[in-house]
């Protein structure tokens, strides 16, 4: 047996941003650091960050008057940045400018009197900060299903935008029904499905066809560890999502020769490498590392940490 490990995997730039951001104030500050949501969808990363100092939360009653409070790369709505001011918080925001890029488009295009229609997952929490931009003006779409029920009239200005972390797949079927219903529809002069979920789709891609098994590494509940399990499960390759060695069922390595792995942009490296070293110990001889692209994107962190 072989590992075909697709690169580029794990961390991304906004997801090492915002990590930084948290160990940096923990460092400045002292703890406790109140985080809104988990700072990343991966539980290696929040179980680590806890232990620092910083404590999760979801409701901003539970954060004391005058504390400092992290946003968490998913970003959040207007309506939570003036519950903040209103309680006295001060604000650290590690919102991915990815994800920020997005919520100035659907903030901009609304105010010019678009209605925004939204693809991504109702309730995630990238989803609910985008759509707290506009709310009145914003409609969710999950699905094709969800654009045949659409009532807008041809005069309706429209404009689209997706979640960051989604499939390419998913989304270029849902903007074609929509480009076919609405013929005017508008959108980004550049996808808004972020460079990193992109290149790690497209890694994997790659090395599909030669592949028995996909094991994605990532957390259950990250989208885009969710979305590469699904890349590459719509070409036909059964396909596992783990969160750690322990998870690997020897059973699925029966009549496989060739493994194919990857990891969600949450995902810390130090657990694919123990999920290697564990199926090394199942059989496997080799691991060869397959590059499609190099990562060179930075992110600057906040001035109030620098």
């Amino acid at each position: 047996m072989k590992i075909l490990l697709s690169k580029p995997r794990g961390f991304c730039a906004g997801v090492v941003r915002a990590i930084q951001i948290v160990e940096k104030a923990l460092e400045l500050y002292g703890p406790p650091i109140y985080v809104k949501h988990e700072i990343v969808h991966n539980r290696h990363v929040v179980d680590d960050l806890r232990k620092k100092g910083a404590i999760f939360i979801e409701d901003l009653s539970e954060v004391p008057v005058g504390s400092r409070l992290v946003y968490s790369a998913h970003g959040v709505s207007p309506a939570v940045r003036e519950e903040a001011k209103q309680r006295g918080l001060i604000e650290i925001d590690a919102t991915c400018g990815l994800v920020t890029k997005v919520h100035s488009a659907a903030k901009r295009f609304a105010d010019k009197g678009y209605h925004i229609l939204l693809i991504g997952h109702r309730n995630h929490v990238e989803i609910i900060g985008t759509a707290g931009e506009a709310p009145e003006s914003t409609t969710i779409i999950e699905s094709v299903a969800d654009v045949e029920k659409l009532m807008f009239t041809p005069d309706q200005k429209l404009f689209y935008l997706t979640q960051t972390t989604l499939s390419l797949d998913d989304v270029k079927e849902i903007a074609e029904a929509l480009s076919k219903k609405y013929p005017h529809i508008e959108t980004l002069p550049s996808s808004s499905i972020c460079y990193a979920t992109t290149n790690r789709q497209m890694a994997l891609r790659e090395i599909t066809s030669e592949c028995d098994l996909v094991l994605v590494v990532g957390d259950p509940q990250s989208s885009n560890s969710n979305r590469l399990r699904e890349v590459a499960m719509m070409r036909n390759v059964p396909a596992y999502l783990i969160n750690s060695e322990q998870e690997i069922d020897p059973f699925w390595l029966q009549q496989v020769t060739t493994i194919g792995m990857t990891a969600g942009a949450s995902t810390p490296e130090l657990i694919v490498q123990r999920c290697i070293d564990r199926l090394r110990s199942l059989g496997v001889e080799s691991v060869e590392e397959v590059i499609y692209t190099e990562e060179n994107v930075y992110f600057q962190l906040p001035k109030s940490l620098l």
